[in-house]
Formats: C-alpha cells, sequence, structure tokens
C-alpha cells in the first residue's frame, strides 16, 4: 500500500483534504498547537484522512539551532544543556509527553524523529537515543528516525533501528531505507536529487519515474511518501497521476 502526502498542508486545509488522505504535521516540531486547534483539524478532515506527527524539536535539537527562534522559543542560558540530543532529562521527557498528546488527538499511527546534522553518533549521543526509546511511552506508534550526515554509517543505523524498533526514514533520491520496521516504509522527498538544489527544487517526470522505479525495489508492506520541496502540492499530485 502505498500512501502519498505533503510535510505540511499546502494550499490550505480544505483544498489539501479534497487532494490527499496523507500529510505530515510540521507545527508540531516547531511549537505544537493547542489541543482545541488539533480537535478542529481532525474534526475537519475526512475519517479516513491520516496524520502523521514530526516530533518536537526540543526532543532532538539543541537550543542552538535556528528552528528555536524561527518558533519564538527562548531558553535561558542555564538549560541549555537539558534540550535536545535525546537527553534524558524531565524537560525531554515532557516534550515527549506534549507530542504524544498532538499523535493521541490526531489519531496518527507514526512519529517522526528528524534529527540535525549535528547530532553525530558520539557514544554520549547514542546512550541518549537507547534511553529515550526504552523508556518512552510508544502507544503503539511507529516511530521513524531520520538522521542526517555521512558519519552515520549503514551498519550502525541498521543496528539502531533494529534494536530500538524504528524504522529508518529517509530521501528515496539520497539512498534506501536501511531498515523497515514492521514492514512499513517512510519515505520524505526533499527535493533533492543528486547534483540538484534543496527545497527550491521541482521534480521532473524524469524523476518521478525514476521514484516510481525505486518503489517497486523496496520490500515493505505499506509505504509513507510524503513530498517535502517548494512545489510539493503540484509534485505530490502528478506523482499520484502517474501511478
Amino acid at each position: 500500500m502505498l500512501k502519498v502526502g505533503c510535510c505540511g498542508f499546502p494550499g490550505g486545509f480544505e483544498q489539501y483534504f479534497k487532494t490527499f488522505d496523507l500529510a505530515e504535521v510540521q507545527r508540531s516540531f516547531y511549537k505544537p498547537p493547542r489541543e482545541e486547534t488539533l480537535r478542529k483539524w481532525r474534526g475537519k478532515a475526512p475519517e479516513d484522512f491520516e496524520f502523521t506527527v514530526k516530533a518536537w524539536q526540543l526532543i532532538t535539537h539543541s537550543p542552538a539551532s535556528p528552528t528555536y527562534r524561527k518558533a519564538g522559543i527562548t531558553i535561558p542560558d542555564e538549560k541549555k544543556n537539558r534540550y535536545g540530543a535525546f537527553n534524558p532529562t524531565p524537560e525531554v521527557f515532557e516534550a515527549w509527553e506534549t507530542t504524544r498528546n498532538v499523535c493521541r488527538i490526531l489519531g496518527a499511527e507514526v512519529c517522526l524523529f528528524q534529527c540535525p546534522a549535528s547530532f553525530t553518533p558520539s557514544e554520549e549521543n547514542i546512550r541518549n537515543m537507547k534511553d529515550f526509546f526504552s523508556t518512552i511511552n510508544r502507544d503503539n506508534l511507529l516511530f521513524a528516525w531520520e538522521p542526517r550526515g555521512k558519519k552515520w554509517t549503514d551498519p550502525l543505523i541498521k543496528s539502531l533501528c533494529e534494536e530500538l524498533n524504528v524504522t529508518h526514514a529517509v530521501d528515496p533520491f539520497a539512498s534506501k531505507p536501511i531498515h523497515i520496521a514492521h514492514g512499513i516504509a517512510y519515505l520524505r522527498l526533499h527535493g533533492s536529487p543528486p547534483g540538484k538544489r534543496m527545497y527550491n527544487y521541482q521534480y521532473s517526470d524524469q524523476d518521478l519515474n525514476r521514484l516510481k522505479s525505486f518503489l517497486q525495489s523496496i520490500e515493505a508492506k505499506e509505504v509513507y511518501l510524503l513530498f517535502n520541496n517548494i512545489s510539493m502540492k503540484e509534485d505530490a499530485v502528478r506523482f499520484k497521476k502517474m501511478l
């Protein structure tokens, strides 16, 4: 089963709901919406519409990240080392409970943890990941983990994903997923075919045909395919028509 959608709601909610059956919620990464807002989203969406949720940045990103400023979040200097990098602190676990509540209200089945390139495979970071995923309440959610940076080798990604029971989220134009947990693949298209620009790139028909071939090469029961580039809505619609 292939599920196609976008990261966000390009074109607005009402039009989006008429076009797609899936969306990855981005606002939960920057600053999770109020419960009232989440319930309105769930109420406006068709009954069979599926939300996936991007985990709050307080879990994965340090306060030095510009995404904190974009979200208007200010952390006191004396507490900055208590956020991000899956630190086993009350602040990070509280951020998970907030993310978990977003998933609950929206009825999400998948939660994505996207890490910055600064999150390298140090002993401390790996230990933090293991502590975090072995401690939190999962609520039968599928966890997808998207590491960044060349220091994360395929064997290490595979080992961690297997141990922590998470699926490897990846851009299909960059590589294949190293581990697909429970037969569910999670693919995010960042607009970056080799040699091209990233977010500002629009996929060509040739790119999308390559994507079709890629999907036939992976073994998965379900595939979540989320476009995350400047023309995400148009590209996703074109791809759905090509199927």
